[in-house]
């Protein structure tokens, strides 16, 4: 149900969600406070989330508020924009637009899962707005340290965007920047990608999972690590095992053996592998939901695959 209200600058519209399985908005704003590529701003009251993001359908600035009420998510967005796509987005990014009754299975299967949820109790992937501003990382934090991306990002959203959201893809196109190797040639694709619709999660999400993984690596200077980040994070889909993430390759060596294939192992996660990777990662090598020590290490996969991602540009110039 939806409730349009006006008579400010901006509408707002409020929209009312039936949470389909587990979900714990304590948890989720917990891990995201925490998540250094875009971490929430400050905070207000326990049991609401607030954001300011840009929405990837109209981009233009939204301001999001989202409760909890047992089964039911309470999405309140305002702005000047489109606010059905907005509400959507707010679904998507914090994976609400998900029906994850059957997640619960997953751990019957896996042990190691179980003991995940256990920990993470109501967890949902969340943390980019879209896969836009996932792309956007994935270009800054190659080839260097994280928290080094982490302060280029957020200058770029305090000098260009509009309060504190990141700036729009004709903004982001338009600069002339100083930034290592070819970090602006490769921003400036993903602008034009942005603008041609296919970076927006809709359209991702829309395409089957090994089809938006060949799109987005059709992007100059994204290749198949940033493509599975901006899929897997940025469009929040569901299911899809990523392959060149090297860490998480390591915590499930860790976990279940180094002679356990990854895709053998992913089997007992379906339709949700996305999910169970992104559970290992965040509590992987001990990382506490709040705090962002894993984050730090994954630096040394976005630096390598940043080489790795370099080099295979050279060769389709």
């Amino acid at each position: 149900m939806t409730e349009p209200t006006t008579g400010r600058r901006n509408a707002s519209r409020t929209t009312r969600q039936k949470i389909l399985g587990p979900w714990s908005i304590e948890t989720s704003k917990r891990f995201w406070e925490g998540f250094a590529p875009s971490a929430l701003g400050t905070q207000g009251a326990v049991g609401e989330i607030r954001a300011a993001f840009l929405s990837d359908h109209d981009w233009t600035r939204v301001e999001a508020v989202i409760t909890q009420d047992f089964d039911m998510a309470t999405i309140i967005v305002a702005g000047p924009g489109d606010l059905d796509a907005a509400s959507a987005q707010v679904r998507r990014f914090l994976s609400l637009d998900i029906d994850a009754r059957e997640w619960p299975e997953v751990g019957v299967r896996d042990p190691v899962m179980a003991d995940a949820q256990l920990q993470l109790p109501g967890f949902r992937p969340c943390g980019f707005y879209s896969p836009y501003e996932a792309a956007v990382w994935s270009v800054l934090s190659q080839r260097i340290q994280m928290r080094q991306a982490a302060v280029i990002k957020a200058n770029l959203a305090e000098q260009y965007g509009e309060n504190g959201v990141f700036p729009s893809p004709t903004v982001l196109r338009g600069l002339s920047l100083t930034l290592p190797g070819r970090k602006l040639e490769y921003l400036h694709s993903v602008a034009d990608a942005a603008l041609d619709g296919r970076l927006s999660g809709e359209h991702l999400r829309g395409l089957d999972a090994a089809h938006a993984l060949e799109e987005v690596q059709k992007i100059r200077g994204l290749g198949p690590f940033a493509a599975e980040l901006i899929v897997v994070r940025g469009a929040n889909s569901p299911d899809v095992l990523p392959q060149n993430e090297a860490r998480l390759l390591t915590i499930m060596a860790k976990l279940y053996g180094p002679d356990e294939s990854p895709e053998r192992i992913a089997e007992a996660w379906r339709p949700f592998r996305s999910w169970a990777a992104v559970h290992l990662r965040a509590l992987g090598a001990g990382r506490r939901i709040g705090r962002r020590a894993d984050d730090e290490r994954d630096g040394d996969d976005h630096r390598r695959l940043g080489q790795q991602e370099s080099r295979a540009d050279r060769l389709r110039s």
